[in-house]
């Protein structure tokens, strides 16, 4: 049907449809990854293990500068369900979480191609930049909350004690809890640059004011990495501050370059 024949009844059952072929998208990835348990948390519970990619990388930048590696990878966590069903809840939680993470590109092309055709072609070119560029930021903050800021904040909180008396006792459902929490904030924290770029051409952001103001910006990015990560050692703490700086500094550059445009 033509677009600009269509009513808006018509346009509202053209959405339905989508939202419900989103949603059947959806629920068979989430049934697929509710049955493949075993890939699934092992996926999700290997940063819990000390063999895990990132401490093992770690261990080797120690003992290539000479350092004790042992502490690095001499950590025992055991994970306890105290609840009768948080182990099965956790599990379709785990695997609606993971099918949406796969699913959003089909959501995003089907939610564009809805948008699509009320849009002007310089329009259309912006907003594929702008779709592909914010899904690509998303999942690189997600990768590294996966692989650096989760592993990180884990084996310090997973080991910490104010006693040898007092021992950790760490649910499974307080772990997935963290890990969701951190992915999400990372990949909205990692939007900086798409954000920046769409406050300068509203006219609200330019590149002098934020060159102006990188004082400012270092310390809110600390604060906010502060909130953020639930660890109050120095280390993790910049761990996270310095790619959340470097989009600052890649956003100055995104706002210059969207002036010239």
């Amino acid at each position: 049907m033509d677009d600009s024949k269509m009513t808006f009844w018509d346009h509202l059952e053209v959405l339905r449809r989508i939202i419900l072929r989103i949603l059947a998208i959806a629920a068979t990835v989430a049934v697929v990854a509710f049955c493949f348990k075993n890939l699934l948390f092992r996926i999700i519970l290997a940063p819990s293990k000390p063999g895990f990619i990132t401490y093992r990388l770690f261990a080797g930048i120690a003992d290539r500068l000479g350092a004790d590696s042992s502490s690095l990878l001499d950590f025992s966590v055991d994970l306890f369900s105290t609840m009768l069903t948080a182990q099965f809840m956790t599990h379709m939680k785990m695997a609606f979480c993971f099918a949406l993470l796969l699913v959003i590109p089909y959501i995003i092309f089907e939610l564009y191609g809805f948008v699509a055709p009320a849009l002007r072609s310089d329009e259309r070119k912006y907003s594929t930049t702008v779709i592909v560029w914010s899904y690509l930021l998303f999942m690189m903050g997600v990768l590294l909350n996966y692989y650096l800021i989760f592993p990180l904040a884990f084996r310090f909180l997973g080991t910490y004690q104010v006693s040898p008396d007092v021992p950790n006792v760490i649910t499974l459902t307080s772990y997935t809890d963290m890990l969701l929490t951190l992915t999400v904030m990372m990949g909205v924290m990692f939007e900086l640059p798409v954000l920046s770029w769409f406050l300068a051409k509203l006219g609200l952001l330019n590149a002098v004011f934020m060159k102006k103001y990188r004082r400012h910006a270092i310390l809110v990015i600390f604060i906010v990495s502060a909130i953020i990560t639930p660890t109050t050692d120095v280390f993790t703490l910049t761990v996270v501050a310095i790619p959340i700086y470097l989009l600052y500094e890649a956003s100055i550059m995104v706002v210059r370059k969207s002036a010239r445009t």
